[in-house]
């Protein structure tokens, strides 16, 4: 008889079946077991011998240490007026760390912070240059508004906070950017030479100016802060904070009011205003015009903005105070004189006929007078007065290039005045040997007439005039000019406003004083080349000197045509001066770029030494009127 094995009917082995369940249950139980030492073995691994190290990394995922920057020092002016201050700012920051996809983030950000193409890409900018563990920028100076749509999707954001941090504000926007200058983000390039722990925390910077020339002490000092998070990253509480220490205050010798005289004086035009204190060597206004809102580089300036300052026709962002490169024209003459009398080559009662143009022995070529016809009988002092160019062709025909160059670098041409800004240059003061390492060429003696009047290879900066009328005012006493008067803060710093050096003079001691009376003359005399200027002031004196410095060079024979010349091609107008004549409270460099004539440069002086010396808040400035000489 057959069997099935799926008959209903069929009998169960019991024992077979009992003997099989306890085969499985054993596999299992051992299978359990194994599983049970596993596990009791990673427990005890990570719990005993492995405690310290992951109660360190936990710690750390809950306690973070943070770089608390330091608020950056302010700067005054001498009468205590505020020209750098500190202000709070609203950034949106990005940390990377907590954000996945970064991408993706900033582009859901675009739409709800309004962000050009251009702020995404200077957002990857910083994000490259940016510190792994640091919060990177995403806007700046965040408006109401942007706040306000940002925290609609706040909770959606992880990652992604609002922080609050002083930022640099400059409330007196453009009138003293070419002397404070301004920060501005750290640049990979400074970040390499950075001391990483000074700058924890830091995401500005000195560029220019003052702002970078002090920047060790305007810095401060980073303090710290151990704070605990949640697991989203969100701050719980301050475990341990040590507070930073805010940078040095400076106070600078510039004078608010003196600096917006000048500004205002300058009315528009293109040119440079530099003013010192004789008798310390302080900057009392430092200007360059046309000027920029420093406010727009806090933190980085737009695209659009830049581009403007960039590209403008008038160069904003050129300090022409300090850097403008010119001829300095007639303005020179009194510090050549003093060599004329240094190397005994005349004295002061020496006297020529003047036709109106010099030649030279042998050669027909004239050099002319910028008086048509002369000046006459002229003597030293006349020749001040009255800038005759005839009387300085054929002395510095007589002095030589070499014996010029000796004696104009005792009034600082040729070389850095050393002042507290960075980026200075130095113009040049040529030579023979200067002349053959630059131009591969030998000096011709007739180039000395131009450079005898201010012209040819001698170029100068408006602050190197300004420090030469300092040193004349001082009776060859030479003090760098410098922007700091004091400082006070954790960091000490000397200020130092005594002589470096008095000129080594060979003549007379008054001579100093005689130049002083032809300059006073100037202003002041019968013939003097800003006389008209001189006739408006009162309750005190001021010795000058004018000048003009051709930038389009004329044939021999014609007549310059203002009207028939591009306004840019126009002749510099200069003015230099100090004020009261006996006892200098205030030495002054003006330039207007094609300002036409010395002339007309000189009442911007003028308002300037009657503020510093009257106390007059002079008005606006009236169109131009005739002026008196070319001078």
């Amino acid at each position: 008889m057959a069997r099935f094995d799926n008959d209903p009917f069929t009998l169960k082995d019991n024992q077979k079946e009992a003997a099989l369940f306890r085969r499985r249950a054993t596999v299992s139980a051992v299978f359990v077991l194994a599983m049970f030492v596993v596990l009791f073995s990673r427990y005890y691994y990570l719990q005993v011998i492995e405690y310290e190290t992951y109660s360190t990394l936990s710690e750390n995922n809950r306690v973070h240490l943070e770089a608390i920057s330091p608020p950056r020092g302010f700067i005054y002016d001498r009468k205590g007026a505020l020209l750098a201050d500190n202000r709070p700012a609203f950034t949106l920051t990005l940390n990377r760390q907590q954000v996945k996809d970064i991408d993706a983030m900033i582009a859901r950000l675009v739409p709800v912070l309004e962000l050009s193409p251009d702020d995404v890409k200077r957002f990857h900018a910083r994000l490259n240059a940016a510190r792994k563990f640091e919060e990177v920028p995403v806007k700046l100076r965040l408006t109401e508004a942007d706040i306000a749509r940002y925290s609609e999707i706040r909770h959606e954001m992880q990652g992604v906070n609002i922080n609050v941090e002083l930022s640099r504000y400059y409330p007196h926007g453009d009138l003293f950017a070419h002397a404070i200058g301004y920060v501005s983000r750290i640049s990979e390039k400074e970040e390499a030479t950075l001391d990483p722990v000074d700058y924890a925390g830091t995401n500005l910077i000195g560029k220019i100016g003052i702002e970078k020339y002090y920047e060790p002490i305007l810095h401060g000092k980073v303090g710290y802060q151990h704070v605990e998070t949640n697991a989203h990253g969100k701050l719980i509480r301050v475990l341990k904070r040590t507070p930073p220490v805010r940078g040095n205050d400076l106070t600078l010798h510039l004078d608010y009011q003196l600096q917006k005289i000048a500004h205002d004086q300058l009315a528009g035009r293109r040119g440079a205003v530099v003013a010192i204190d004789p008798t310390t060597g302080g900057v009392l206004a430092f200007v360059s015009n046309p000027s920029f809102d420093p406010n727009h580089f806090v933190g980085g300036i737009p695209y659009k903005i830049y581009a403007g300052y960039r590209d403008h026709l008038d160069r904003p962002l050129y300090n022409r105070a300090l850097q403008g490169i010119y001829p300095p024209g007639s303005t020179i003459k009194p510090f050549e004189a003093m060599g004329f009398l240094h190397y005994g080559i005349v004295d002061w009662n020496w006297r020529l006929s003047d036709p109106g143009y010099f030649t030279l022995p042998g050669d027909s070529h004239q050099f002319r007078d910028w008086k048509k016809g002369g000046h006459g009988i002229v003597d030293m002092h006349k020749s001040i007065v009255e800038s005759c160019d005839t009387y300085f062709y054929t002395l510095s025909d007589r002095m030589g290039v070499d014996r010029f160059h000796e004696w104009m670098r005792h009034f600082g041409f040729g070389e850095k005045t050393g002042i507290d800004l960075v980026d200075e240059k130095r113009g040049s003061l040529p030579s023979t040997k200067w002349k053959r390492e630059r131009l591969k060429a030998p000096w011709y003696r007739g180039e000395m007439m131009s450079v005898g009047i201010g012209q040819g290879y001698f170029t100068v900066t408006p602050l190197q005039l300004a420090m030469a009328t300092a040193i004349t005012a001082n009776r060859g006493q030479h003090i760098r000019p410098h922007l700091l008067k004091s400082t006070t803060g954790p960091r000490p710093y000397n200020v130092s406003n005594h002589p470096d050096y008095t000129v080594p003079y060979k003549g007379k001691p008054e001579d100093w004083d005689l130049m002083k009376r032809a300059m006073r003359d100037v202003a002041h005399g019968d013939g003097g080349t800003a006389r008209a200027t001189g006739a408006r002031i009162k309750g005190y004196e001021m010795a000058g000197k004018t000048g003009t410095a051709q930038v389009k060079g004329i044939k021999q024979g014609e007549k310059y045509n203002e009207k028939m010349v591009d306004e840019r091609h126009w002749d510099h107008g200069w003015f230099i001066g100090f004020a009261p004549v006996d006892n200098p409270k205030i030495a002054v460099a003006v330039l207007v770029e094609n300002g036409k004539h010395g002339s007309s440069v000189a009442p911007i002086a003028k308002a300037l030494f009657d503020y510093e010396i009257m106390g007059v808040i002079p008005p606006p400035p009236a169109p131009a009127a005739a002026h008196e000489s070319d001078e």
